[in-house]
Protein backbone atom coordinates (compact mmCIF):
# COMPACT_ATOMS: atom_id res chain seq x y z
CA UNK A 1 0.00 0.00 0.00
CA UNK A 2 1.53 3.30 -1.09
CA UNK A 3 1.03 6.38 1.03
CA UNK A 4 1.96 10.01 0.53
CA UNK A 5 1.61 12.72 3.12
CA UNK A 6 -0.06 16.01 2.33
CA UNK A 7 1.65 18.21 -0.23
CA UNK A 8 0.82 20.22 -3.32
CA UNK A 9 1.03 20.20 -7.07
CA UNK A 10 1.40 22.75 -9.81
CA UNK A 11 -1.98 22.03 -11.43
CA UNK A 12 -0.35 21.10 -14.75
CA UNK A 13 -0.29 22.84 -18.10
CA UNK A 14 -3.93 21.96 -18.85
CA UNK A 15 -5.27 23.96 -15.92
CA UNK A 16 -8.28 26.02 -16.93
CA UNK A 17 -8.41 24.77 -20.54
CA UNK A 18 -11.73 23.98 -22.15
CA UNK A 19 -12.05 20.75 -24.02
CA UNK A 20 -12.91 20.30 -27.68
CA UNK A 21 -16.28 18.84 -26.69
CA UNK A 22 -17.30 22.36 -25.53
CA UNK A 23 -17.99 21.61 -21.88
CA UNK A 24 -19.52 24.70 -20.27
CA UNK A 25 -16.70 25.03 -17.69
CA UNK A 26 -12.98 24.38 -17.70
CA UNK A 27 -12.40 20.72 -16.86
CA UNK A 28 -10.93 20.10 -13.43
CA UNK A 29 -8.06 17.65 -13.81
CA UNK A 30 -7.38 14.70 -11.52
CA UNK A 31 -4.16 16.47 -10.51
CA UNK A 32 -6.16 19.49 -9.39
CA UNK A 33 -8.53 17.32 -7.35
CA UNK A 34 -5.53 15.60 -5.74
CA UNK A 35 -4.03 18.98 -4.89
CA UNK A 36 -7.31 20.17 -3.34
CA UNK A 37 -7.55 17.03 -1.21
CA UNK A 38 -3.92 17.07 -0.12
CA UNK A 39 -4.12 20.75 0.86
CA UNK A 40 -6.64 19.88 3.59
CA UNK A 41 -5.11 19.32 7.07
CA UNK A 42 -3.64 15.91 7.85
CA UNK A 43 -4.72 14.33 4.58
CA UNK A 44 -2.93 11.21 3.33
CA UNK A 45 -3.07 9.67 -0.14
CA UNK A 46 -3.06 5.88 -0.39
CA UNK A 47 -3.61 3.24 -3.05
CA UNK A 48 -5.28 0.38 -1.13
CA UNK A 49 -7.07 -0.82 -4.27
CA UNK A 50 -3.91 -0.82 -6.37
CA UNK A 51 -2.66 1.63 -8.98
CA UNK A 52 -5.20 3.78 -10.78
CA UNK A 53 -7.37 4.53 -7.74
CA UNK A 54 -6.13 7.23 -5.36
CA UNK A 55 -7.78 7.29 -1.92
CA UNK A 56 -7.65 10.40 0.28
CA UNK A 57 -8.08 9.97 4.01
CA UNK A 58 -8.19 12.10 7.12
CA UNK A 59 -7.53 10.36 10.44
CA UNK A 60 -7.67 7.03 8.60
CA UNK A 61 -11.14 7.64 7.13
CA UNK A 62 -11.82 8.03 3.42
CA UNK A 63 -13.26 11.30 2.12
CA UNK A 64 -12.35 11.07 -1.58
CA UNK A 65 -11.68 8.31 -4.10
CA UNK A 66 -10.11 9.54 -7.33
CA UNK A 67 -10.17 7.47 -10.52
CA UNK A 68 -7.83 9.41 -12.82
CA UNK A 69 -7.62 6.75 -15.54
CA UNK A 70 -11.35 6.42 -16.32
CA UNK A 71 -12.91 8.28 -19.23
CA UNK A 72 -13.83 10.81 -18.04
CA UNK A 73 -11.85 10.80 -14.81
CA UNK A 74 -14.04 10.82 -11.71
CA UNK A 75 -13.96 11.42 -7.98
CA UNK A 76 -16.25 9.92 -5.36
CA UNK A 77 -17.03 12.24 -2.45
CA UNK A 78 -18.96 11.90 0.78
CA UNK A 79 -21.97 14.20 0.93
CA UNK A 80 -24.92 15.19 3.08
CA UNK A 81 -27.82 12.97 1.90
CA UNK A 82 -30.20 15.84 1.03
CA UNK A 83 -27.45 17.70 -0.83
CA UNK A 84 -26.53 14.48 -2.66
CA UNK A 85 -30.01 14.24 -4.13
CA UNK A 86 -30.03 17.91 -5.11
CA UNK A 87 -26.65 17.63 -6.85
CA UNK A 88 -27.78 14.53 -8.77
CA UNK A 89 -30.84 16.43 -10.00
CA UNK A 90 -28.82 19.50 -10.94
CA UNK A 91 -25.83 17.89 -12.67
CA UNK A 92 -25.86 14.80 -14.91
CA UNK A 93 -22.17 14.33 -14.03
CA UNK A 94 -23.13 13.61 -10.39
CA UNK A 95 -24.33 10.06 -9.86
CA UNK A 96 -24.80 7.81 -6.81
CA UNK A 97 -21.44 6.64 -5.44
CA UNK A 98 -19.98 3.81 -7.48
CA UNK A 99 -19.60 0.76 -5.18
CA UNK A 100 -20.35 2.99 -2.18
CA UNK A 101 -23.28 3.79 0.10
CA UNK A 102 -25.43 5.71 -2.37
CA UNK A 103 -27.13 7.69 0.39
CA UNK A 104 -23.86 9.29 1.52
CA UNK A 105 -21.59 9.21 -1.54
CA UNK A 106 -21.64 10.75 -5.01
CA UNK A 107 -19.37 9.99 -7.94
CA UNK A 108 -18.59 13.13 -9.93
CA UNK A 109 -17.38 12.90 -13.53
CA UNK A 110 -14.63 15.44 -14.24
CA UNK A 111 -16.15 16.31 -17.60
CA UNK A 112 -16.38 20.11 -17.38
CA UNK A 113 -20.12 20.22 -16.67
CA UNK A 114 -19.69 21.30 -13.04
CA UNK A 115 -18.21 24.71 -12.17
CA UNK A 116 -14.67 24.30 -10.78
CA UNK A 117 -15.55 26.36 -7.67
CA UNK A 118 -18.45 24.02 -6.93
CA UNK A 119 -16.16 20.99 -7.23
CA UNK A 120 -13.72 22.68 -4.83
CA UNK A 121 -16.60 23.13 -2.39
CA UNK A 122 -17.67 19.49 -2.78
CA UNK A 123 -14.17 18.24 -1.89
CA UNK A 124 -14.11 20.49 1.19
CA UNK A 125 -17.66 19.40 2.10
CA UNK A 126 -16.67 15.73 1.86
CA UNK A 127 -13.69 16.34 4.15
CA UNK A 128 -15.95 18.19 6.61
CA UNK A 129 -18.51 15.36 6.60
CA UNK A 130 -15.80 12.87 7.55
CA UNK A 131 -14.24 15.15 10.18
CA UNK A 132 -17.70 15.62 11.77
CA UNK A 133 -17.87 11.86 12.38
CA UNK A 134 -14.46 11.58 14.06
CA UNK A 135 -13.93 11.23 17.82
CA UNK A 136 -14.30 14.57 19.61
CA UNK A 137 -10.61 15.11 20.42
CA UNK A 138 -9.54 14.42 16.82
CA UNK A 139 -12.42 16.45 15.41
CA UNK A 140 -11.63 19.45 17.65
CA UNK A 141 -7.93 19.34 16.70
CA UNK A 142 -8.73 19.21 12.98
CA UNK A 143 -11.34 21.96 13.24
CA UNK A 144 -8.66 24.26 14.64
CA UNK A 145 -6.54 23.58 11.55
CA UNK A 146 -9.36 23.82 9.00
CA UNK A 147 -10.78 27.11 7.75
CA UNK A 148 -14.57 27.28 8.08
CA UNK A 149 -16.32 25.74 5.06
CA UNK A 150 -19.80 26.71 4.00
CA UNK A 151 -21.75 23.80 2.53
CA UNK A 152 -22.11 23.91 -1.25
CA UNK A 153 -25.09 26.00 -2.35
CA UNK A 154 -28.15 23.97 -3.36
Amino acid sequence: MASRARGGGDGGADEGERSADSAPYPKVTPEQVAELALDLPETAEENPFGPGVDVYKVAGRIFAILSPDTDPPSVSLKCDPALSLHLRDRYPAVTPGYHLNKKHWNTVALDGTIPPDELDDLVAHSYSCVVAGLPKATRDRLLLLTPPVAPPAP
